[in-house]
């Protein structure tokens, strides 16, 4: 009886042990339905409303990169004419002058003197030619009635001719005292701001001494090289976008010239770019950089540059469908800017309106949902 039940006992516990076994092994070899779940959903990415923009059409402008300082189109040294001591500055740097406004006064006493002597010399000449001609007048009718012979009217004919000569030398004389007097008066070449004084009154002076230096700065321009490469790019009244250092907008301006040789010791030839300034606004020396306009279209489909990525050598962009990212291959047109930046064209692939990444978010997936972050929110993007 008690073995009987010893052997109940054991075939029970065996069993129970292959049951648990069972349960054991069938939990172990059954699907996580939860990680399937996850597995298959799809991972979202949030972004942010920067992080996209809109196919737009619109202008773009192939540009080219200078930069160079400016510099007065009309501008004038003030140099003396004549030696001798100054005796009166009447302009301070940065006043404006009119062109032949009195800008120095030299002393006179020494031209004033040379122009009195040539002016009595003058008078004197004047004399002798009366004497002259009277004496040719008259030794021509006593030729005539046979009283002197024609050598002594040919002398008299001679006197004549050289009395006529002191006077008209005299007269030159006369030009070049006056003038020389006139030149101790200096006037101002063009109209112009003072941006140079090198003489005080009281310092003697030298002929061709530079006194004064005249700026107008209503016309002025951008010197800027430019790589020999480039120029056959640049022509005469190309536009040009400049931006100049202190300024808030950007300033028009036009290919005015374009130097003929390159620079010494470099590969570049200088353009001048014109540029209008009637408030006075811009000075000499301020430095700009200028986009120099090599193509332009309109009315044309354009995207950010930064929007574009190369996959297997194609040239991709990222759409959003129905809330998915789009892989969209795209034909591209000139690379340039329009009012936002660095755009560029594109030929074919996308639609205007098209919804697209802006920028390069890293290893973008297509068919990946999109949601947009609230604002607060941490942005969760792909890596």
């Amino acid at each position: 009886m008690l073995k009987r039940r010893s052997l109940w006992i054991v075939l029970a516990a065996t069993i129970l042990i292959a049951l648990i076994g069972g349960r054991v092994m069938a939990k172990k070899n059954a699907p996580d339905v939860t990680n399937l779940a996850v597995a298959a959903a799809p991972a979202a990415l949030e972004f942010l409303p920067s992080d996209v923009t809109e196919v737009k059409a619109g202008d773009i402008r192939k540009v080219l990169q200078l930069s160079g300082s400016l510099r007065a189109v009309n501008q004038a040294a003030v140099k003396a004419k004549v030696g001798g001591e100054v005796r009166e500055v009447l302009v301070r740097e940065g006043e404006l002058v009119k062109q032949g406004q009195v800008l120095i006064k030299m002393d006179v006493s020494e031209y004033q003197a040379r122009f009195e002597q040539s002016k009595g010399t003058l008078q004197a000449m004047h004399g002798q030619l009366d004497i002259a001609t009277k004496t040719r007048d008259n030794n021509k009718e006593l030729l005539a009635k046979g009283f002197i012979s024609k050598n002594s009217f040919d002398n008299a004919d001679s006197q004549y001719a050289i009395a006529r000569a002191n006077l008209e030398s005299a007269q030159g004389g006369l030009d070049v005292a006056k003038k020389s007097l006139a030149d101790t008066v200096i006037r101002a070449p063009i109209t112009g701001l003072v941006s140079v004084r090198s003489v005080q009154p009281g310092e003697k002076v030298s002929p061709d001494n530079r006194l004064l230096d005249l700026v107008d700065l209503r016309q002025m321009e951008m010197e800027a090289a430019l790589p020999v490469s480039d120029i056959a790019s640049v022509t005469l009244g190309q536009e040009v976008q400049v931006t100049i250092e202190g300024l808030p907008n950007a300033l028009p301006g036009k290919v005015a010239r374009i130097n003929p040789a390159t620079q010494a010791g470099s590969r570049s030839i200088l353009v001048y770019i014109a540029l209008d300034n009637p408030q006075n606004t811009l000075r000499m020396g301020m430095f700009g950089e200028a986009k120099l306009t090599l193509a332009k279209k309109a009315g044309v489909l354009t995207v950010p540059q930064s929007a574009v990525q190369t996959e297997a050598g194609a040239a991709v962009i990222y759409a959003i469908e129905h809330g998915k990212l789009i892989a969209k291959p795209v034909t591209l047109g000139i690379k340039g800017e329009n009012q936002e930046g660095a755009s560029v064209e594109v030929l074919q692939g996308l639609d205007n309106g098209a919804q697209i990444v802006k920028t390069n978010l890293g290893n973008l997936q297509a068919g990946t949902v999109i949601r947009f972050a609230k604002a607060g929110n941490v942005i969760s993007k792909a890596q």
